[in-house]
């Protein structure tokens, strides 16, 4: 079996996060392959090296000297070589790096150098080979990976080892690094995961999973156990806070299930990720998978008599969005009424525009705005299978008189949307929560 671990800034910090990493490692055989970022936060009020890199090139873009805020990136790792004893001589490569900052260096380049740093640490106190992500990330000119050279390469260096690989970065067809987007350490992880045909691909962090709810509105939120892709697309687009989309696409590709674990919890199971669950989670009581939400939406109105016996009236609403480039989020049909769902922030400059045009084109019998809607959904692919999800749903914010603005299921039956007034947003998903899982 072959797992690939991809350990997160967190878990790369300092010294004592490097043994813990390290243990997690030696405790399982099939943890071959390692993906790490650069070094984070070791308490809030610090910074993350990522930051102080991008700072370093800004003082450089401006004549400003880099001097001290490079001490701090050379200090942090130096630091954690000599507390744990590694033998690795870092001084060179910070001296080349800096002696290249003073004659030109890409802002991609010196960024990439914290996760460079991170993965030659870690192999050399794991007794690893380092796979340098430069040597196999291969950028097409329009930013994205080319999947098949890439996944090649990467086979032929890490065929039959033991190694650690920064994640973030790889390098364009002329041979100049290239970053990923934020969140690139992920997708890094992801890409060797695919490449290699993972068992299962491990993303290691400071939680131990995904959490049913936002902690800040619902104290008490429990860990996903499992989710499938579609629910955890499901409930990233709304808003909660999970892995970066793409992420989730070269493993989903593969059917590799990935594995969301805590660096300073081991021992905790954390959310699995994987395509569906038939038959294994029968334990599982929950009914459903999780709660999200977003605050900052806007909702048009269009009524029209007999407008679902007409033809081609939706089509001319819909031109009017697409004129001034909005994007639609979700429509609600009645037998005289179409309601549509945007970002306010896409109509800031245009919502007069649009109004004026849907009166001129469409000629309805009244147009209703309403502002300052939060959209909320309540995810589970067992949704579909158990009856009394909406008796739920209206019980729940029936008992805090809260007014639901809108409500809809998608035709996969895996979630359902409900439009309340903001100020409602958060004893809406508080009461949700404690009503479907306690």
């Amino acid at each position: 079996m072959l797992k690939v671990a991809k350990f997160g800034g967190s878990s790369m910090a300092d010294a004592e996060q490097y043994k813990k990493v390290r243990a997690i490692i030696e405790s399982d055989d099939d943890r071959k392959v390692i993906v790490v970022s650069a070094a984070g936060k070791r308490y809030p009020d610090d910074h993350k090296l990522t930051d102080l890199l991008y700072l370093c090139h800004a003082h450089l873009t401006y004549g400003v000297s880099a001097g001290p805020v490079f001490d701090m990136v050379k200090d942090r790792y130096l630091s954690i070589r000599d507390t744990l004893g590694i033998s690795l001589d870092l001084e060179s490569d910070f001296e080349k790096l800096y002696q290249k900052m003073q004659k030109g260096i890409s802002q991609d380049e010196l960024v990439s150098r914290g996760e460079y740093f991170s993965a030659k640490l870690l192999a050399a106190y794991l007794g690893y080979e380092f796979i340098d992500s430069a040597n196999w990330v291969r950028f097409n000119y329009d930013g994205t990976v080319d999947q098949t050279v890439s996944y090649q390469l990467l086979r032929e260096m890490a065929a039959g080892k033991r190694a650690v690989i920064p994640g973030f970065y790889g390098t364009m067809e002329d041979g100049k690094i290239r970053l990923m987007d934020r969140g690139g350490s992920d997708i890094t992880g992801a890409y060797v995961a695919a490449a290699l045909n993972a068992d299962i691909y491990e993303n290691w962090t400071d939680v131990s999973g995904i959490l049913m709810a936002d902690p800040r509105i619902v104290k008490d939120a429990k860990t996903i156990a499992r989710v499938t892709y579609s629910e955890l697309r499901e409930l990233s687009y709304i808003g909660a806070q999970v892995l970066h989309e793409a992420t989730i696409f070269p493993v989903r590709e593969k059917n590799i299930p990935v594995n969301i674990r805590n660096t300073n919890d081991p021992e905790n199971p954390g959310t699995l990720i994987r395509d569906n669950f038939e038959g294994a989670d029968p334990d599982d009581a929950s009914l459903i998978t999780g709660i999200a939400g977003k605050k900052g939406f806007i909702t048009f109105s269009i009524t029209r008599s007999g407008m679902a016996s007409e033809s081609g009236t939706l089509r001319k609403i819909l031109m009017v969005f697409e004129k001034y480039n909005v994007p639609i989020h979700y429509i609600l049909n009645g037998i005289d009424c179409a309601t549509l769902v945007v970002r306010a922030s896409s109509v800031e400059n245009c919502r007069y525009l649009i109004q004026a045009d849907l009166n001129r084109d469409v000629e309805p019998d009244h147009i209703h705005v309403s502002d300052n809607i939060a959209i909320i959904a309540i995810v589970g692919r067992k949704m579909a299978s158990r009856s009394g999800s909406s008796g739920k749903i209206f019980q729940a914010l029936g008992e805090q008189n809260i007014n639901v603005r809108m409500i809809s299921q998608g035709p996969e039956e895996l979630n359902i949307m409900i439009g309340v007034k903001e100020k409602d947003f958060n004893i809406t998903i508080d009461s949700l929560y404690h009503k479907f899982v306690g």
